[in-house]
C-alpha cells in the first residue's frame, strides 16, 4: 500500500491522543477534550513512503507530525469525524510539510528542511516575563536541518517573535520553528 504523494503513517501505540499520565502507579486522564491540541498524539510510525520521495525517512521510522493529523473533530451537526488525514482503521496520510522530526536508525532525532528545534533557556531576570521562567526569544539549538550551515547544535540562538511551536520530545519541551526564524547566534 502506498500513496503517490503522501506518507502513510499510524499513531505510535495505536492511540490518537496522549492524554493519560501515570502518577504513583495510577493512570490519570489529564484531558477529556478532543479539541485540546496539547494532548493530541504527535508520534507516528511510517508505514509507507510517497512513491517519488527522496530523503532519509524510512518505513518503520518514528516521526513527529502536526497535532491535527490524528485528532477527531465535530461537524456542523455535532457528529464526530476524523481529520481529512484518516484513511481507514489506524492508517493516516501525511504531507511531507507536516513531518517535523524523525528518528534515524541510530536512534538520533533529525529535523528535515525547513524545520529546527530549540530548547528554551531559563530566564536570568528577576522579573517574570510573558513566557514565565524562560528567556524570551532565546534558546539552545537542539536539532537543526542539513541546510543550516552557520549554526551548530548546542549554539544559543535568538528567534523571531511568535515563531515557537511547543512540542514534548522525550519528556522535554522544545520549540519547533522554521530555520528562517533563527535570526541571531550568541
Amino acid at each position: 500500500m502506498f500513496a503517490p504523494n503522501y506518507f502513510i503513517v499510524k499513531p505510535v501505540d495505536g492511540r490518537r491522543y496522549n492524554n493519560i499520565r501515570n502518577y504513583g502507579g495510577v493512570e490519570f486522564i489529564i484531558s477529556t477534550s478532543q479539541e485540546d491540541h496539547t494532548v493530541s498524539n504527535r508520534f507516528a510510525e511510517v508505514v509507507s513512503l510517497p512513491r517519488y520521495y527522496v530523503g532519509d525517512v524510512n518505513v518503520g521510522d518514528i516521526i513527529i507530525v502536526h497535532h491535527n493529523v490524528f485528532k477527531f473533530y465535530y461537524d456542523m451537526k455535532g457528529n464526530q469525524k476524523s481529520s481529512w488525514h484518516h484513511l481507514f482503521d489506524d492508517y493516516f496520510i501525511l504531507e511531507e510539510a507536516q513531518l517535523y522530526l524523525y528518528k534515524t536508525s541510530d536512534d538520533k532525532w533529525t529535523a528535515p528542511f525547513p524545520y529546527c528545534f530549540v530548547r528554551p533557556i531559563k530566564s536570568e531576570e528577576k522579573v517574570i516575563n510573558t513566557l514565565g521562567k524562560h528567556e524570551e526569544l532565546w534558546g539552545e539549538l537542539v536539532f537543526k536541518n542539513g541546510n543550516m550551515s552557520n549554526v551548530s547544535e548546542g549554539d544559543i540562538v535568538s528567534f523571531t517573535p511568535d515563531s515557537e511551536y511547543e512540542f514534548n520530545i522525550d519528556g522535554e519541551i522544545l520549540y519547533r520553528m522554521y530555520d528562517r526564524n533563527i535570526c541571531l547566534k550568541r
